[in-house]
C-alpha cells in the first residue's frame, strides 16, 4: 500500500461528502471582498520599493527554493494577518455551518472565495468587515511572420541588440490554459549566452505527474494552476483538463509563445516546413498561471487567484487572452472583480494587456471595458496560403489548406462521396456519409485515383466531424486528393488553413461552392432510365498552398474583433473612453501548439498550429510591451500603453487608410475606412514604439477618481479599494490618455492633455482635422520642451450641429527631431441647443 496516501484520500473523500451537502442547499461560489487594504495598498506602497537591495540579476542553476523574492518580511506578516481575519470572519458568520473556503485573496485585493448557500452569502454581506459578495462568473478564451510584418527584425530588435536579448530581463505572466515545457519554444538550452532568471520574480514551479521536476527553467520561471470553483461545481476532467500547469487545450501554449517564444524555431506541420517562428521579445520570461480548461472555459474566483499570485510573484506584465461571457452587471462594467483587482495590479507597476474579445462587427461590442486595461483587436496581416482548383472548363476557384497540390498538370476525376457509397450503405445520415468521416462506406473502386469530394457542415464546426478524419477516409480508399464544399448553413465561420498530409482545400464560401457544385452536377453522365450514374465527367487539379504569399493588403480590422464605443454599464451607455487601444496581428497565426492541444482538432499531433482571435492579437502586444518596458524600465503601465497607442499607423502597407470589415458573410465587400471604435489608435508599430518622443502618463490615483466620477458610486468604489472618495472626482474625458472620447458634446468642452518628455529637447507643431459636427481649437499650436519637461495642451471643443452619430478626428504633434504623436478623437452625441438630436 507504499504508493497511496490514506490522509490525502481521506481528506478527499471529506471534502466531496462537503460539497455534495453543500450542492443538496443550492449552494454557490461567491467572492468576497473585505475593506481592509490588500497588500499592494498596504501603506500605500508598492513593494518593490522595499527589494531595492537585491540584485538584478540571478544565476546559477535554477531552483524554485532558493531564488531571491522581492516581498519584505512585514508584507509576509501583512498577508498572514489578513488570511486570519478572512478565516475569523467566517468562523464567527457562518458558525456551525458547512462552507468551503476556496482562496485567500490578499496582494491585489482583500477577500477570498468561498462555495456556500445564498441564505450564508446575505449573512456574510451583512457584516461590517465586507464589502462586497458577488456570485462568481464565467469566462472565456478568445481565439511566425509577424514578426518581419511588424518590422522587428530590422528595426526594434536590432536597436537594441537583435532577438538574443530582446526582452531578457521581463516577466510576462499568462492567464491562459497553460503551457506544454516540452515545446523548443520554450527550451532554456538555445543560447551560449547567460539567461538569468530575474531576481525580482518569487513565483514557483508547480510539479504534478504530467509537469514533472525539471518543467521550469530559465525561460520558464514559474507555473501553477487555478481550479477551485470549477472543481467545486463538479464540471473538471482531470483526464481532458489535467489538475497542473499542463495545457490540454493548445490554447496558452499558443499565446506564450507569440508573445515570447524563442527565435527561430521550425515550423513542421504534416511534415511540411513553413519557415520559423519566434516572439515578439524572444528572450523574455514566461510565467504561466493557468485558470482556464478546455472542457468548460474557467471562472472569474480562478482567475482572480491567478492574477492575485501573479502580481505577488512579480510579474512585469498580465497577458489576458480571455474575456468575460455576459457583460458585468451592476452601476459600471468597470466594478467586476477581474477589472477591480487588474487597477491594483496597475498600482503595482504591471501592464495588463486583454484581448478586446471575439464579438464584432456590432458597434459596443467590447468585451474589455476599463481605462487601465490596455485592449487589442484583432487585424490581419499581409501572409496568406493561396490554394486553387482549376476545374475541367478551366475555372478556377479559390480554397484554403495547407496541403501539395495534384500532380503536374494532371486532371483528375471528380467523385462525391455520396456518389461512392457501397451499395448497401443507406443515406440515412447523408450528411455524416458526405463528410467522409468513415471509409466503411465507399467503394474503393470508384474513389481510387480520383479526388474524393466532401461536404463541410455545421458537424465541423461542432467538432462532431474532423478534417483530418475526412483525410484519413480519403487515404484509405486511395484518393489522388480531396476538396471540401461548404455547406450553405455554415455562415459566418472563418476557416483557418487546415494541414493536410494528402493534396487537399477547403472551398470557403458558400457561393463557390455552389458553383463547383453546379459543375460538378452538370458532368454527370446518367442512364436515361434509371437516371443512375454511368459516368463521373468532372475534372479538377489542385495547385497546393504550401507556399506562403504576402501580397495581402494588410492591416485589416477583421469582422469577428469586438468594436466601441467602450459601454460603460448594461444599458450600453457610452463610455468617455475609446477601445480598443490598438490593433496588433490576429487572423492566422502561427504559433507553439500543445502535445495534447485539443482546442483546433485539425492540429492535433502537431508542434504548431494557425489559428485566429484577439486571442492571438493580445500577446503580440505583451512582447511589443516587454521590449519598451526593457528600454524604460522605470515606465508606468500607463506610459508604455502611451508609447505603444501614440506611434500606431493609420494606413495599410500600400500608404491606404486601415479597412475594417462590417459583415460576418463576405466580410470583405462591406469593408469601410477603420474608425477608433474600429482599431482604437491604430495598427501597432513596434520600432517607433520604442522611441515615442513624447508620453501621456496616468496613474492609480487618477483612475481612482474617475471611478469616484462615476454617478452613485462612492459606496463601490469603498468597497473595492478601501478608500473613501472624498472630493476627488474625474470624468473619463479628463484622465491623461493618449485619446480623447466624447460621449456627450453638450454645447462645448475643455479638455487638458499632459505630455512628458522622453526622447530629445524638440519643438512639436500641432495640427488637426476636427471630427464632423465639431469645432477645435489646440492651445498651443507650437511648443518647444527639453527632456523630462511637461506641457499642457488645451483642447477647446464645440458642437455646430445636433446629431447622435459619432464622428472622428484627429490632433497630431509633429516634432522636428522626427518624433510624432497622434492622439484619436471621438465625439458621440452632439448638442448645440436642448432639443430633439437626429
Amino acid at each position: 500500500m507504499g504508493g497511496i496516501n490514506w490522509v490525502h484520500l481521506w481528506g478527499l473523500t471529506c471534502l466531496g461528502m462537503l460539497v455534495m451537502s453543500l450542492c443538496q442547499e443550492n449552494a454557490a461560489v461567491y467572492i468576497v471582498t473585505m475593506k481592509k487594504a490588500p497588500v499592494s495598498h498596504y501603506n500605500g506602497q508598492f513593494q518593490k520599493l522595499c527589494s531595492s537591495a537585491l540584485s538584478s540579476g540571478a544565476s546559477g542553476e535554477f531552483n524554485t527554493f532558493n531564488k531571491p523574492r522581492k516581498s519584505c518580511g512585514t508584507d509576509k506578516s501583512y498577508s498572514s494577518h489578513l488570511i486570519r481575519l478572512q478565516d475569523s470572519l467566517l468562523r464567527k458568520a457562518l458558525k456551525g455551518q458547512n462552507y468551503l473556503k476556496l482562496y485567500s485573496y490578499h496582494y491585489l485585493i482583500n477577500g477570498f472565495a468561498v462555495l456556500i448557500t445564498p441564505t450564508q452569502a446575505d449573512k456574510l454581506a451583512r457584516r461590517k468587515e465586507v464589502s462586497n459578495v458577488i456570485l462568481d462568473f464565467s469566462v472565456r478564451t478568445d481565439t511566425t511572420h509577424t514578426p518581419e510584418f511588424l518590422g522587428l527584425p530590422n528595426g526594434a530588435w536590432v536597436k537594441e541588440g537583435g532577438p538574443e536579448v530582446a526582452g531578457e530581463g521581463v516577466v510576462i505572466g499568462f492567464i491562459d490554459t497553460g503551457i506544454d515545457p516540452t515545446h523548443p519554444s520554450f527550451s532554456d538550452d538555445l543560447s551560449l549566452n547567460q539567461y538569468p532568471i530575474p531576481a525580482h520574480y518569487s513565483g514557483v514551479c508547480e510539479v504534478t505527474q504530467d509537469f514533472p521536476s525539471g518543467s521550469c527553467n530559465r525561460k520558464l520561471v514559474g507555473a501553477r494552476h487555478f481550479a477551485a470553483s470549477a472543481i467545486t461545481r463538479g464540471i473538471f476532467n482531470n483526464s481532458q483538463d489535467h489538475a497542473s500547469p499542463f495545457d490540454g487545450d493548445g490554447h496558452g501554449t499558443h499565446t506564450a509563445s507569440i508573445a515570447a517564444g524563442n527565435h527561430g524555431i521550425p515550423v513542421v506541420v504534416s511534415n511540411h516546413q513553413f519557415g520559423n517562428a519566434s516572439g515578439m521579445a524572444p528572450r523574455a520570461h514566461i510565467a504561466v498561471y493557468k485558470a482556464l480548461y478546455k472542457s468548460f472555459g474557467g471562472f472569474a474566483a480562478d482567475v482572480v487567484a491567478a492574477i492575485d499570485q501573479a502580481a505577488e510573484d512579480g510579474v512585469d506584465i498580465i497577458s489576458l487572452s480571455i474575456t468575460p461571457n455576459r457583460r458585468p452587471s451592476g452601476l459600471a462594467t468597470f466594478f467586476n472583480p477581474i477589472d477591480m483587482s487588474l487597477l491594483s495590479a496597475i498600482k503595482a507597476g504591471i501592464f495588463v494587456v486583454q484581448a478586446a474579445g471575439n464579438t464584432g462587427p456590432a458597434p459596443k461590442s467590447m468585451s474589455s471595458f476599463s481605462p487601465w486595461i490596455f485592449s487589442v483587436g484583432a487585424a490581419t496581416h499581409d501572409r496568406i496560403y493561396n490554394n486553387y482548383i482549376v476545374l475541367g472548363d478551366n475555372l478556377t476557384i479559390s480554397g484554403t489548406g495547407l496541403a501539395s497540390g495534384t500532380d503536374g498538370d494532371s486532371m483528375y476525376t471528380l467523385v462525391s462521396a455520396m456518389h461512392a457509397l457501397k451499395n448497401d450503405s443507406t443515406d440515412a445520415n447523408g450528411m455524416y456519409l458526405g463528410e467522409c468521416q468513415d471509409p466503411s462506406y465507399l467503394n474503393q473502386d470508384l474513389v481510387k485515383g480520383n479526388i474524393l469530394v466532401c461536404s463541410y457542415s455545421i458537424r465541423f464546426v461542432l467538432g462532431l466531424s474532423s478534417i483530418s478524419q475526412a483525410i484519413e477516409t480519403a487515404t484509405n480508399v486511395s484518393a489522388a486528393g480531396i476538396i471540401f464544399y461548404m455547406d450553405p448553413f455554415v455562415l459566418g465561420f472563418q476557416i483557418n488553413p487546415t494541414p493536410m498530409s494528402i493534396p487537399g482545400l477547403i472551398i470557403p464560401s458558400p457561393d463557390d461552392s455552389k458553383v463547383f457544385l453546379q459543375y460538378y452536377n452538370n458532368t454527370l453522365v446518367r442512364d436515361n432510365t434509371t437516371k443512375s450514374i454511368i459516368k463521373f465527367g468532372g475534372l479538377a487539379k489542385i495547385l497546393g498552398g504550401l507556399t506562403a504569399n504576402y501580397s495581402n493588403l494588410a492591416p485589416k480590422v477583421m469582422y469577428y474583433s469586438a468594436r466601441g464605443p467602450d459601454p460603460e454599464d448594461n444599458s450600453l451607455t457610452d463610455a468617455d473612453i475609446m477601445k480598443p487601444n490598438v490593433i496588433a496581428p490576429g487572423n492566422l497565426i502561427w504559433g507553439a501548439w500543445s502535445s495534447e492541444g485539443a482546442d483546433s482538432a485539425e492540429f492535433q499531433g502537431e508542434k504548431f498550429a494557425m489559428i485566429s482571435g484577439t486571442s492571438m492579437a493580445a500577446p503580440h502586444v505583451a512582447g511589443l510591451a516587454a521590449l519598451i518596458k526593457q528600454k524604460f524600465p522605470t515606465f508606468s503601465p500607463s506610459a508604455i500603453a502611451s508609447a505603444l497607442s501614440t506611434t500606431a499607423t493609420l494606413y495599410d502597407k500600400l500608404g491606404g487608410p486601415i479597412m475594417a470589415q462590417r459583415s460576418y458573410s463576405n466580410p470583405d465587400s462591406t469593408q469601410s475606412p477603420a474608425t477608433p471604435f474600429d482599431m482604437g489608435s491604430g495598427f501597432v508599430n513596434a520600432t517607433a514604439a520604442l522611441d515615442p518622443g513624447l508620453i501621456f502618463d496616468t496613474g492609480y490615483d487618477d483612475f481612482f477618481s474617475f471611478l469616484c466620477g462615476i454617478n452613485g458610486s462612492s459606496r463601490v468604489v469603498l468597497n473595492y479599494t478601501s478608500n473613501n472618495c472624498g472630493n476627488t472626482t474625474m470624468n473619463g474625458v479628463n484622465l491623461n490618455l493618449p485619446s480623447i472620447t466624447v460621449a456627450l458634446l453638450n454645447q462645448s468642452r475643455t479638455i487638458v492633455r499632459t505630455v512628458t518628455n522622453i526622447g530629445s529637447n524638440e519643438t512639436y507643431s500641432v495640427s488637426w482635422s476636427a471630427p464632423y459636427g465639431v469645432a477645435l481649437s489646440v492651445i498651443p499650436t507650437k511648443f518647444s520642451i527639453f527632456i523630462g519637461q511637461k506641457q499642457n495642451l488645451t483642447f477647446i471643443l464645440n458642437a455646430t450641429m445636433n446629431s447622435s452619430a459619432a464622428s472622428f478626428g484627429r490632433i497630431g504633434l509633429y516634432g522636428n527631431q522626427g518624433h510624432v504623436a497622434m492622439i484619436p478623437l471621438s465625439v458621440i452625441t452632439k448638442v448645440i441647443y436642448n432639443g430633439t438630436i437626429s
